[in-house]
């Protein structure tokens, strides 16, 4: 019984020594067999809150009359990837999670100048970190007064009667940068340029200011009364769910970065596959979104109408001479208030504009290459004031319903805010 078992023994030991042999030869038998160990995802997870839109040949332009002879939308052939795009657009909740981030960066910073415990200065052996680190690890306890002084003295005005305290919002400032590729590919092609050019001379370095503008509803309505929602439309849990206004194309591109910082830390922090940026949509891949596979259609939902058989409209938008109230909404609604078009993507018609990565040309259309279209601006080679315009898609709630067909385009400039533009991010499909 016991020669049995040795000799079962020595046969799974020959048996273990061919493989891990055959293993061996798999790895460094001079064959080309890449990489191992490497962890393949076939289909990238779908991620919250986004839609995948399909990869699409579609007719780009207007497919309606030029009413206002811009002539700035000829229609062309575009081609665009697979990619995620946000269901809704970002609402007055999900953007104060940015807020607070930043404000929580802000307050280290100044509790940091006098208690260490809110900055890192040294590494792990011991040399210094300059500028210093911020340690999240600490808390800040508003039942520490030391701490309490240090904040009330560096980031809020001092308390003034009927108004009591108030955020310095001019200090939360979100500070990013990244290497202009479109500066780097420019030069490349001139007639003196470098093959051994430095992509980190051509890095960009952005301090924008976060805070939404509330102003923008007195600002932009003239011997009007809007002064409840200038108080409260971005500050009360009643408009959580609305879509976020007064954001500037600068500032939904800050946003777009700590989206991106906010998932890679996550993925790092839990060993998983770090996703592509979020960022703006391209002008084309916003209105192939919004047309939802309907090629060639006026609006998201299909058709040349704004209502149904029963009468009821299809977005919030200006029928009917500034009656605003006949399709639900006086201005705003909550997001994904009505129905979504065939790709389940909400109000890419109505509600609020939505800004988009592409800088504005009236002669875009004709230049721009057919295959994932997209015009930039080039910020390293300094920033001209024709591309700080930038395209604004999808009509808002104070629109006629020109605006909101799917191929119409206009613009605002890149640091302006508005009560009734928001946006919605994307990020690039991984795969097929």
């Amino acid at each position: 019984m016991s020669s049995k078992k040795h000799i079962l023994t020595t046969i799974c030991l020959l048996i273990g020594i061919v493989v891990v042999c055959s293993s061996a030869k798999k790895k460094n038998g001079g064959e080309l067999v890449g990489v191992q160990g490497r962890v393949a995802v076939q289909y990238e997870e779908p991620p919250y809150g986004m839609v995948l839109v399909p990869q699409s040949n579609f007719i780009m332009g207007m497919n309606d009359q030029d009413a206002f002879f811009a002539m700035n939308a000829p229609t062309f052939i575009a081609s665009v990837d697979a990619f995620w795009m946000d269901e809704t657009e970002i609402t007055n909740n999900e953007y104060r999670q940015f807020v607070r981030y930043v404000y929580d960066s802000v307050a280290r910073r100044v509790l940091g100048e006098q208690f260490e415990e809110f900055l890192i200065l040294e590494d792990n052996l011991g040399n210094p970190i300059d500028p210093p680190q911020l340690n999240w690890k600490s808390t800040i306890s508003k039942r520490n007064p030391d701490y309490v002084d240090a904040l009330n003295a560096g980031l809020f005005n001092p308390p003034r009667p009927g108004t009591g305290k108030t955020l310095m919002t001019e200090k939360l400032i979100y500070s990013y940068g990244w290497i202009d590729y479109e500066a780097v590919v420019g030069r490349a092609r001139g007639a003196n340029a470098s093959r051994n050019r430095n992509p980190e001379e051509y890095y960009v370095k952005e301090d924008v200011p976060i805070y939404p503008d509330t102003l923008v509803w007195k600002r932009d309505f003239e011997f009007s009364y809007n002064d409840p929602l200038t108080f409260q439309y971005y500050a009360h849990p009643s408009y959580d769910d609305y879509p976020v206004v007064g954001v500037s194309w600068k500032q939904a591109t800050a946003f777009c970065n700590w989206r991106t910082e906010f998932m890679t830390a996550y993925c790092a922090a839990n060993k998983k596959n770090v996703p592509s940026n979020y960022r703006l949509p391209t002008e084309a891949e916003w209105e192939c979104a919004a047309r939802g596979g309907l090629d060639q259609q006026m609006y998201p939902w299909g058709g040349p109408y704004t209502y149904d058989r029963q009468g009821c409209y299809f977005a919030n938008f200006q029928p009917q001479r500034a009656r605003y109230g006949l399709d639900g909404g006086v201005r705003t609604v909550p997001v994904g208030a009505y129905r979504p078009n065939d790709y389940g993507l909400y109000d890419m018609a109505g509600n609020v504009a939505e800004w988009v990565i592409d800088a504005y040309d009236e002669q875009g259309y004709k230049f721009t290459n057919p295959l994932n279209p997209q015009y930039l601006y080039n910020a390293a080679e300094g920033d001209p004031l024709s591309m700080k315009r930038k395209v604004i898609r999808g009509g808002s709630w104070k629109d006629i319903a020109y605006f909101l067909q799917c191929g119409v385009r206009t613009f605002e400039y890149q640091d302006t805010s508005k009560s009734y533009i928001g946006f919605r991010c994307v990020r690039a499909y991984m795969g097929k």
